[in-house]
Formats: C-alpha cells, structure tokens, sequence
C-alpha cells in the first residue's frame, strides 16, 4: 500500500486505535478524530490516544462527526485520499434506553461524512457496519446476500440505514463506498461494555457474571488483529460500492468461551443466569466467502489463543 492521507474517524476506540496504530507503523498519515463520549470509561479512550499520540505522522482532532462545521474544516486542512469511518454510538442494549445518541452518531453524524466525502474528492470511504444489521434472520451462516429487512434494535436499524446511504452516494456522485459489518470483536485495548471485558472484569473481582438466555448462545467472536488485516485490505482494494462480513467464519458457545476464560484466569465465575435481552440475538455467524474472494480475508486467530492475548493485555492495564 502507498503512503496515503487517510482520516480515521472514531480514533480513541477499541478498533481506530488499532488501526490507525498499524497504518501509522507503515508510514501513512493519518487525521484521527474522537469526540471522547463518556458512553464507557474515557480514561480507557484517553490511554488508547496516547498509544498514538507519539507518532509524527499523526494529527487529531477531539470534535464529533455530527458537527458539520468542525468536520468540513478537518477535510478543508487534512485533504483526506480516504476516509475510515467508525466514529458511531455502539452498543445494542443501550440504544433500547438512548435511541436518540444513535441517530445523531450514526445517522446525522454518517450524513456529514458522505457529504464532505462527496465535496472534498475522497477517492474512498470505508465504513463501519454491523452484524446487528442481520437481526433475527435464522439462516445461519449469514451471507451478504441475505435479505436485512429486520432490524430488531435501533443500533441495527442505524447500520443499515448507513449501508443504504452510502450505496445512495455511490450511485449518485460514484463515491466508493465500502461497509464493513463487524461480528463481535475483542482482543487487548478491548470495550469494557462487552462482554469479554466484562466477564473478566466480575471473575477477577469475585463478582457473578450475567449470562442471558440462560447462557444458550452463539457467537462470531473475531479477534482485533483478523479485523484490521480486513479493515486495511477494504482501504487497498477500495470498490466502488461493496459490503463486506468482517467475522472468524465459527462460532462460539457463550459456556465455551466462560471456561477458557476461566482457565486463562485461573478463577472460577459466578454465573448468575437471566433470560433473553430485548434487541439481543441468539446466535451469530458469519459467511466470509465474499470478503475471502474479494478482499482476501482469513481469519487466523482462534479464540484459545485470542482470549488469552487479551488476559495478558487486561492484566497490565488494570495494574498500571
């Protein structure tokens, strides 16, 4: 890949961090923008800022995506070649009791970054999308050809609308617009609102872990370092309007990933078990042929190694 201006929105997060990180190790420059929301703990946000603050060919803005006035200055000043977009208002459960933060993120916020794409000639835009957008489809695995009429969250509803924007854009001014539905990701510098963090967070403090549907679920779980590979491969091939799954290509019994916690742990959890989370999914799985023939996306950490990575981060960074 040639050194390209590349604006990473969203920055401070789990995955910008990420990324950014390893654009900025092979010399491209990089605008990073975070708005440091206090959704979950910004002193996390603020440490993973710090991972890049030292590098020289990286500038930030702390400004929020849903101000178009700030954002139109950001591209007048960096003059991005492509725009990642992952700046969003996350989460499934919340989006239940603050609908309104996730249509300013993810619908008025993903409105400015089309339009400053389309007026400032971003040769490319890759986005965020989700696997929420499959709702409660049964047919498993599920494949970008699948039908996703049925959202069953805001959240959900919210990525979909940014697929149809986006596709909308691509055929008007043919702006390459390329959406990445993400599939339960974790590894170190992890969200603490996920249930990863979350579960090593209460067994450490001896606390019970909460375990819905009674613990009868599926999930993709992808490590952090197999989402970049495809994040960056997505910015490289940059199609004029494609959408992509970003998963492991399995899934997980929620029990299963319990135990190798544990064992990476070496502490036994208290499970406390509830029934079903309005908005939440039973199980989830991607079909990864289409980004495997177009992106050349595989996958290659297991969670038997990916949760013991993200131990070893979660232990250094809670005794800092």
């Amino acid at each position: 890949m040639n050194s390209e201006r590349i604006l990473v929105t969203g920055c401070a997060g789990f995955i910008g961090m990420h990324l950014c990180k390893s654009l900025l190790d092979e010399g491209h420059h990089v605008f990073g923008i975070d708005n440091m929301n206090d959704y979950y703990d910004t002193e996390l946000k603020q440490a993973r800022q710090d991972e890049l603050m030292p590098y020289e060919n990286f500038s930030y803005s702390r400004s929020d995506i849903s101000d178009l006035d700030s954002l139109t200055e950001t591209f007048k000043q960096f003059k991005p070649e492509k725009v990642v977009n992952l700046a969003a208002q996350a989460g499934v459960r919340y989006s239940l009791e603050n609908p309104h933060a996730y249509i300013q993120a993810n619908i008025t916020g993903f409105m400015n970054i089309l339009e400053c794409c389309r007026h400032y000639d971003v040769a490319g835009l890759i986005y965020a999308s989700s696997s929420s957008v499959y709702g409660g489809n049964e047919k498993i695995p599920f494949s970008v050809d699948d039908r996703v009429d049925n959202p069953i969250s805001i959240y959900g509803a919210t990525k979909k609308a940014n697929e149809l924007m986006a596709h909308t854009y691509s055929h008007l001014y043919g702006l390459h617009t390329t959406g990445l539905r993400f599939f339960t990701v974790y590894g170190p510098w992890g969200r603490p609102d996920m249930a990863m963090y979350i579960f090593a967070d209460k067994i450490l403090k001896g606390q019970p872990i909460p375990v819905f549907n009674h613990g009868k679920m599926k999930r993709d779980f992808t490590y952090i370092d197999d989402i970049i590979h495809g994040l960056k491969a997505s910015i490289n091939k940059n199609y004029p309007c494609e959408v992509f799954n970003l998963g492991n290509n399995n899934w997980e019994d929620l029990m299963d990933v319990i135990s190798i916690l544990e064992n990476a742990l070496g502490q036994k959890a208290e499970i406390e078990f509830f029934g079903m989370q309005p908005g939440d999914v039973k199980k989830t799985f991607a079909d990864i042929d289409h980004s495997r023939d177009k992106l050349g996306y595989r996958p290659l950490t297991s969670i038997n190694e990916g949760i013991p990575n993200f131990i070893r981060w979660y232990r250094n960074y809670i005794n800092k």
